[in-house]
């Protein structure tokens, strides 16, 4: 799980949004009284991402220098910033402080950033001279206050004042692949990349002043210890995790660091707090055998090391991912079985771990599947006790725990640990359980998949689980299957189901909704479902980009469709199987959670969405829920055209330049929208800057824009536009010569060879077409295939099926190059994605890096591997994720943890891949239904400079 998405969550319950957002809704309180003191004659101020930014008028700062950053507690943050501004204000000297209470936790909470954590105010000394005497007098006011160490900082004494050495102002370069990164100047001004590390460093152009190295020498030394430490196992603000060997005896060992003051939890508790709570929990749980020993307690300057011996065995997690029969699209009977057996297995042994926990009188408090090691044995062991608190506690606010298996607030004591456990019931079939903090009605539905998908699963099993999760809301009354289905509001029946029919075959148990969904909510006794047909099949899928449109059909006895009345009790699912419905309601869902009257963004989506301009591009931004709405036949939405129009041309300062996270993509819609000046506008704004030094990517870099150049080339016959996108393959090509860090469609060499094969189709150049053969054999060469034969890109700890980062990308244009050029192997590979394309489980729903994309491909591909059936069946299994909004149907974004509106991760996404798969129509950017073979004997009229070069071949005017 990304930890980064957490701090996301707090602002909203529904949606991910930034931290100037939360703090917006803290109230007063929460503000700091300095942060309240009017601003002084002659300076001036800027608010910014929860910072006060002070400066005199008429001081000139370098570009570059030694900033001194000053840490904080909650208990002493406003008393420092006192102390700074009275210090600062008189001298002239540039400084910005932490607004608010809120924003310092966020800060220095225990995933925030290591390298940042800890900052509250930061001082920008215009010399050497001038940072050596603040350092002496600050350090003289502010000796003995608390505050965490600021890791990418050298420590100044044993106060909160700490140095580093970096740019004076918010300013962006290429690193050596193309990438935009923080800068700063060096000894020649020259940008070069800033980068923020959790340790120490100075820029080799750079001298050490003697009293910074003086000090730097003064640093602690590690500690004398009996235990040799072998590898790190997780790092947060907190402190890390080692593995390491007693010295004394050979026998490996756990280390667990704590740095005080940092690595906030919930309720306050800093990450010293919490590891002794874990090391009185242990020592009263010693003997039990279901959680680690405790065999030392360490000091070391002011960090604390707990020692404990090392559980032999694997994470629950990474035992099912590697077990899973749904990993692949056709699990044998056997496999399915044998899963079943041990999954049941699994979980009594963990119900028998919790429940010997509890007779000790201890709460576990954080348990999933990362927290539960299974033995060889096949006995378990629970690990990281710092939530841990005794029975009888009374609930405290959440310290630490998986959002998939976090107890809702009526739960206290052992109940809490008893709700984890219902979770974990459910989430070892399917582990997506994440979605239960945004609907726990949505448990109903994913266990009727799990009876689905896992016919030994025993019915009491499964009840039990679900009884348990939804403890608390409100009775439902059964509905008998085969009950037919209302239309959601907004919305008309498919021209292909007769009035009144049930759009999904009556075999599908659903019940009448009572009404509108408000905001967020499910409706008055509602389940979020995602039940499945027998076997989760749904019959008669449509075949590969066919336009008639997915058909259903019930089994000839509805009551084999299940042995027991569903447990789903909401519709809204339903939608997906019709083709209209589908269109309607996600569209719906889309507009109903539009924020027209913000400048970050125009719809919720993904947390990228908060870096500068996020909130307008493709990916994540106004720009791409545009072009979904767009290519699906919605109407024209002028509220969310005339946002994305007022902002294109004068984007927030750092916005990036490319397709997926950028201008260039902003441009591409508002061209295909009709506002072909603005596009044109937009595009030369980028031609402006330094764009041919960018990296050789789709998503972020040439390809992309080469794209829109020549997009844009061919729409207004303006030759510069197609000049600039062959000057954009040019340096592709000689991009390609140096391997690429990612493989793919969006940053791999799959992105390039999509420009290649586009400009070919324009040009005629078969040149292209053996730069675009080059790059996708590179990316082919980054791929492994499995035990059953599929392709998959191949990172260093796991194997990626995605459209975004894997394999079922490639096969996309894969798909594109073999109209031109029939080649048996690259055919080969495109059909053996169909594999990556087909599993029975993806965690999460969306286009770029779910299950939306596999239906997009699918709906596309011309591989005769596809099946019939294929695109029902991953239609059936979108519905695992859907969830109620404002009455329509809409999706989770990345990690699951909340609604997301965008193309990338949410329902902008799902709505492009359900359009195709039911229509055949919609499609990403420059990946149009496939089109006949060019015919390569007719020349292009196309204006192409004569000699240009692409991969070692002339290109000659002719």
């Amino acid at each position: 799980m990304d930890k980064r998405y957490e701090v996301f969550c707090l602002a909203d319950p529904l949606f991910y949004d930034s931290v100037d957002r939360r703090e917006a809704t803290a109230g007063e309180e929460a503000v700091f009284d300095t942060a309240r003191r009017p601003v002084p004659d002659g300076w001036r101020e800027r608010r910014s991402s929860g910072w006060r930014n002070l400066w005199p008028d008429g001081v000139a700062l370098p570009e570059a220098g030694w900033k001194i950053h000053i840490s904080a507690c909650l208990a002493n943050a406003d008393r420092i910033a006192a102390v700074t501004w009275d210090y600062c204000v008189p001298r002239g000297l540039p400084f910005k402080f932490v607004e608010s209470r809120t924003a310092l936790f966020l800060r220095n909470s225990k995933y925030a950033d290591r390298a940042s954590s800890g900052k509250f105010a930061t001082l920008y000394p215009r010399d050497e001279d001038e940072l050596h005497r603040v350092l002496h007098d600050l350090d003289a006011e502010l000796a003995g206050e608390a505050g965490p160490r600021i890791l990418s900082d050298l420590r100044w004494a044993r106060g909160p004042l700490h140095v580093r050495y970096g740019a004076f102002a918010e300013r962006y370069c290429l690193d050596a692949s193309g990438e935009r990164v923080l800068a700063l100047p060096d000894d020649q001004g020259r940008l070069v990349p800033d980068p923020r590390t959790p340790a120490f460093r100075v820029p080799p152009w750079v001298t050490l002043p003697g009293f910074l190295a003086a000090q730097r020498a003064a640093d602690p030394k590690p500690p004398h210890w009996h235990y040799a430490v072998e590898k790190a196992l997780h790092f947060s603000n907190g402190g890390g995790v080692y593995v390491g060997r007693d010295t004394r005896t050979g026998e490996r060992v756990v280390l667990k660091e704590a740095r005080p003051y940092a690595g906030l939890a919930a309720d306050g508790s800093d990450a010293v707090a919490r590891l002794e709570r874990e090391r009185d929990a242990l020592e009263r749980l010693d003997g039990l055998g279901v959680a680690p020993r405790v065999r030392d307690w360490i000091l070391w300057g002011d960090h604390r090391f707990l020692v404990m011996d090392f559980v032999t065995g694997d994470a629950l997690n990474t035992l099912y991912a590697r077990r899973h029969p749904l990993m692949g699209p056709d699990p044998k009977p056997e496999d399915v079985a044998g899963y079943t057996a041990w999954a049941l297995d699994v979980h009594a042994a963990t119900a028998a771990a919790v429940a010997a926990v509890h007779e000790r009188g201890v709460v576990f408090n954080d348990l999933h599947p990362f927290n539960i090691m299974v033995r060889p044995d096949g006995s378990v062991a629970l690990i990281d006790f710092e939530a841990a608190t005794s029975a009888d506690a009374p609930r405290a606010a959440r310290t630490v725990a998986n959002p998939g298996y976090v107890a809702p607030a009526d739960r206290t004591g052992p109940d809490v640990d008893r709700y984890a456990l219902a979770c974990l019931a459910l989430a070892l079939f399917l582990p997506i359980t994440t979605v239960l903090s945004l609907d726990r009605r949505k448990a109903g539905g994913l266990a009727d998949a799990i009876a689905a998908q896992f016919p030994d699963v025993p019915a009491a099993y499964l009840d039990a689980a679900v009884a348990e999760i939804h403890r608390g809301l409100p009775d439902v009354p059964d509905v008998p299957p085969g009950t037919a289905l209302p239309e959601p509001p907004g919305t008309r029946a498919s021209a292909a189901t007769p009035p009144g029919a049930a759009t999904s075959g009556t075999a599908r148990p659903a019940a009448a909704t009572s009404g509108a969904v408000t905001a967020g909510a499910a409706p008055s006794g509602a389940v979020a479902s995602g039940a499945g047909l027998p076997g989760g099949v749904l019959p008669g899928g449509s075949l590969p980009g066919g336009s008639s449109g997915i058909r259903t059909s019930p089994p000839s006895d509805p009551s084999s469709a299940t042995s027991r009345p569903a447990r789903s009790r909401w519709d809204g699912d339903q939608a997906l199987y019709d083709g209209e419905r589908a269109t309607r309601t996600l569209g719906a869902a889309i507009r109903a959670a539009a924020t027209p009257g913000r400048d970050d963004r125009l719809v919720p989506g993904d947390i990228a969405q908060f870096s500068p301009g996020g909130g307008l591009g493709l990916a994540h931004g106004a720009a791409g829920v545009l072009y979904a709405l767009h290519a699906t036949g919605h109407d024209r939405w002028d509220d969310g055209e005339r946002w994305l129009l007022d902002r294109a041309t004068a984007p927030p300062r750092g916005t990036a330049a490319g397709l997926y996270d950028g201008l260039a993509g902003v441009a591409h819609v508002l061209d295909l929208l009709g506002h072909r000046q603005t596009a044109v506008d937009v595009m030369a704004m980028i031609l402006r800057e330094r764009w041919l030094d960018l990296g050789p990517s789709l998503h972020d870099g040439l390809a992309g824009l080469g794209l829109v150049l020549d997009h844009l080339g061919a729409a207004t016959g303006d030759p510069a536009f197609a000049d600039a996108a062959l000057a954009a393959a040019q340096r592709v090509a000689d991009r390609l010569a140096t391997p690429l860090a990612d493989a793919g469609l969006l940053r791999g060499a799959t992105g390039p060879a999509l420009l290649a094969i586009r400009l070919y189709e324009r040009t005629g150049d078969p040149a292209l077409l053996d730069l675009a053969e080059r790059a996708l054999r590179l990316d082919l060469e980054r791929c492994v295939t499995d035990d059953g034969g599929t392709l998959l890109v191949k990172e260093p700890h796991r194997t990626m099926p995605y459209v975004g980062a894997g394999s079922v990308g490639i096969a996309m244009v894969l798909d594109d190059y073999l109209v031109h050029r029939p080649d048996p192997v690259l055919a080969a590979a495109r059909d053996a994605a169909h594999g990556a394309a087909t599993s029975r489980f993806y965690a999460q729903p969306g286009l770029l890096r779910g299950r939306a994309g596999m239906l997009l491909h699918l709906a596309r591909t011309a591989s005769p591997a596809v099946r019939p059936g294929d695109l029902a069946t991953q239609i059936d299994a979108l519905t695992w994720h859907a969830l109620p909004y404002a009455g329509h149907v809409a999706f989770p974004g990345e990690q699951l943890l909340r609604l997301s509106m965008d193309l990338a991760t949410g329902t902008a996404g799902c709505l492009l891949a359900l359009h195709a798969a039911h229509h055949g129509t919609a499609h990403l950017p420059f990946l149009p239904p496939l089109a006949a073979p060019r015919r390569t004997d007719v020349p292009s009229p196309d204006r192409v400079p004569g000699g240009a070069r692409f991969g070692g071949h002339d290109r000659k005017e002719g």
